[in-house]
């Protein structure tokens, strides 16, 4: 706790200058911010267009805006900030001029509140980008100044003036006075007509075109100007020329892709009609109707007729079989059994079971005639007769059957040639069906285009929306007045508290008995405070002669030197009242006075003064001898000795002294001078060295001392 104080004690002591360089820093950021332009700052947010989210009732319009697409919100940025946008803005808002009330400071543009209309024709692109002057002395008369000239043209308000160049027309603003009861006309105005590349360079140094986030597609547009009408005004107007540019630039894009989609449905329908034309003179040629039918039918006939023949061939086979068994059998027909499975008529049926009956009829004759016999001979002629119709029969049968096979055949044949070039007519007609489907796909494609961008040019929309207009800002962005106050006071606070402690470090006195105890082994016999009152001189001297006593410092006939470094006047308050405290205590005491400085202070008998520059050539056994001797009749000898650092007996006299009182003064001697002591100790063996702080705790106020400083200047300044 003692350490930090003792560090804030600097502080403490300077607390009067901080405070006043704190005062001065505020008051001269207050008179800074009189004086400086402030600037304003105004903001409009634009919501982007987004094709994959939109508000209710829209989706219609986005899905149809072929022309709409989701940008990355970076390329609208730069689209925002692309110069022919900004000089497409800057062509409708009245920026070009700036007309100035020019102060004893700073000078403030006037922008609508000029009193003023100042118009400008330019024969040479020179004239522009210059700063006139122009002087009313009255409501009648002006004085216009060059930029750089001392001496201007006088003119007459509401009559041309030509000047380097260009001619200005200067006229009242008449709706202002009026609105003004006491609008100043008579004053002192500048004036200057910007180029488009210099309007263009202000707006770009201030124009400010950021995105609220990087997922969001929402542009904060953000503009800073010394008038807050041009910020909203320009601002708004940009955000208002993005939309009518996209709007414009989607109708022109609407209406070329119409033009162009027109002439394209042209000649898609001049190929279609032609590919249409083209299937029905192939179809025609080849007689085709349906391809696929007719391929399916004929499979299908020729199907059956295989069927037919197949079931025609196992007929005939059977047939064949059966007459060739027959045949081989003629001659006992009856004894054959024949399979009449392939021979199925009804006749020959009924035939086979005449012969039959016949038989079983011949059987039963025999039993009663011979063969011979006339019935049995009708009944094998009966039986000849069947058998040979029966054979006979089946040999037609054969015969028809084959000529049935043969049809089916032939028929067959026929109709498998109609297959022959089938592959090259679908291969043409896939041809010419695949061109026409083509060109019918190219032609349903574009007329839907056609229809989405007809929508679309006729929709003279934008899905870009300024969600949040700019307003004319009533508070500066900069300087920010509590800001520049606070900072100005907080370094004024920083500079003078800086500023004290490298004074103090500079100046690098003794301060306390700390500073001693850090650069030396020499201890401190006690501290004298700084005394305001004399009455307090003697108790505080006797109070530090029992410190002395109780340490062992006074013996009996001790030679008690007291000494400073630097001068003499720094210790000798110490060696008169250290002399009466020893008196008080009653003592009996030699004073030995080595600079002359306590003369008149002790009586006569008991003062001795070696400050007499013939006692320079004494020796140390002189003065130790003479003091010894007359020592003999006090109880100790106060020496006040002359300075360490400048004086030639002062080490001298410590080498003989029983007690070495070397004063170090807080506010005066320097930190160094501890350490100079201690070598000095050293190198000369000086017995029993003790430091007295004097003034110690003493934090005087920097007014005081300047105070003193000044005292002591106008006493010089008298004498």
């Amino acid at each position: 706790m003692n350490e930090n104080i003792r560090l804030l004690k600097p502080l403490f002591r300077g607390l009067p200058i901080v405070i006043l360089v704190v005062v001065l820093s505020i008051l001269f950021a207050k008179k800074y911010l009189n004086y400086v332009t402030p600037m304003y700052e105004s903001t409009a947010k634009l919501r982007l267009a987004d094709v994959h989210e939109g508000v209710p009732g829209a989706n219609l319009f986005k899905d149809l805006d072929v022309f709409a697409s989701a940008n990355k919100i970076a390329t609208e940025i730069e689209v925002l900030k692309s110069s022919t946008l900004i000089e497409n803005t800057l062509n409708q808002l009245p920026f070009g001029i700036e007309i100035y009330r020019k102060g004893g400071m700073r000078s403030s543009e006037l922008f609508n509140n000029s009193p003023l209309h100042i118009e400008g024709t330019f024969q040479t692109d020179k004239a522009y980008d210059n700063r006139y002057r122009l002087k009313v002395t009255s409501k009648t008369q002006f004085t216009l100044i060059k930029p750089e000239g001392k001496t201007g043209i006088k003119g007459t308000i509401g009559k041309p003036i030509a000047i380097d160049g260009a001619k200005f027309l200067i006229t009242l603003n008449d709706e202002f006075i009026k609105s003004k009861k006491h609008a100043k006309i008579i004053d002192t105005y500048e004036f200057e007509f910007l180029s488009k590349e210099k309007l263009m360079a202000k707006i770009n140094k201030d124009l400010d075109i950021v995105p609220v986030d990087k997922d969001v597609p929402v542009i904060r547009i953000n503009l800073k100007s010394a008038v807050p009408e041009k910020a909203a005004l320009f601002v708004n107007k940009l955000a208002e020329m993005y939309i009518k540019d996209y709007i414009e630039g989607k109708y022109r894009a609407a209406n070329v892709t119409v033009d162009f989609l027109n002439k394209e449905i042209d000649t898609a329908d001049k190929k279609l009609t032609n590919s249409e034309e083209n299937i029905q003179n192939y179809r025609d040629d080849r007689n085709i109707i349906n391809v696929t039918q007719e391929t399916e039918t004929d499979l299908r006939k020729i199907s059956q007729l295989k069927i037919q023949q197949t079931n025609m061939k196992m007929n005939l086979d059977a047939i064949k079989d059966l007459n060739k068994y027959i045949a081989s059998g003629k001659n006992n027909y009856l004894d054959l059994a024949a399979n009449f499975e392939a021979f199925t008529d009804l006749l020959s049926t009924e035939m086979v079971k005449n012969m039959k009956k016949l038989q079983s009829d011949k059987k039963d004759l025999l039993l009663t005639y011979t063969p011979e016999h006339e019935k049995v001979k009708i009944i094998d002629q009966k039986i000849k007769d069947l058998t040979d119709y029966q054979i006979e029969s089946i040999r037609n049968t054969e015969k028809n059957l084959q000529v049935k096979y043969d049809d089916l055949s032939n028929d067959i044949t026929q109709s498998e040639k109609v297959f022959i070039g089938l592959p090259e007519k679908e291969k043409m007609l896939n041809i010419l069906n695949r061109e026409f489907n083509m060109y019918e796909k190219n032609h349903n494609f574009l007329n839907e285009k056609r229809i989405e961008a007809e929508i679309a040019r006729a929709a003279k929309i934008a899905f870009h929306k300024i969600i949040s207009p700019a307003e004319i800002s009533k508070d500066p962005v900069s300087p920010i007045r509590g800001i520049i106050i606070v900072v100005a006071a907080f370094l004024g606070l920083m500079g003078s508290i800086i500023l004290i402690y490298v004074v103090h470090i500079a100046k690098a006195k003794v301060n306390d008995s700390y500073t001693i105890e850090k650069n030396s082994t020499v201890p401190i016999a006690f501290s004298t405070p700084f005394i305001k009152k004399n009455e307090s001189i003697m108790d505080n001297f006797l109070k530090e002669a029992i410190q002395m006593e109780l340490k062992g410092m006074i013996q009996k006939q001790s030679i008690i030197v007291v000494s400073s470094y630097d001068k003499s006047k720094e210790h000798l308050f110490h060696s008169v009242n250290l002399a009466k405290a020893f008196v008080a205590q009653g003592r009996k005491v030699m004073v030995v006075d080595v600079t002359g400085g306590m003369d008149g202070v002790i009586s006569t008998n008991d003062y001795i003064n070696y400050a007499d520059i013939k006692f320079l050539s004494n020796t140390k056994t002189v003065f130790q001898d003479e003091i010894k001797a007359k020592l003999k009749d006090y109880d100790l000898c106060l020496i006040n000795n002359q300075s360490v650092n400048e004086d030639g007996l002062g080490l001298l006299f410590m080498s003989i002294a029983s007690q070495n009182l070397m004063v170090l003064d807080s506010r005066k001697t320097a930190e160094k001078s501890i350490i100079a002591i201690e070598l000095l100790k050293d190198e000369y063996h000086l017995p029993n060295v003790w430091f007295v702080l004097n003034k110690a705790g003493y934090n005087p106020s920097v007014f005081n001392e300047i105070k003193k400083v000044w005292t002591k200047y106008i006493r010089k300044q008298n004498k």
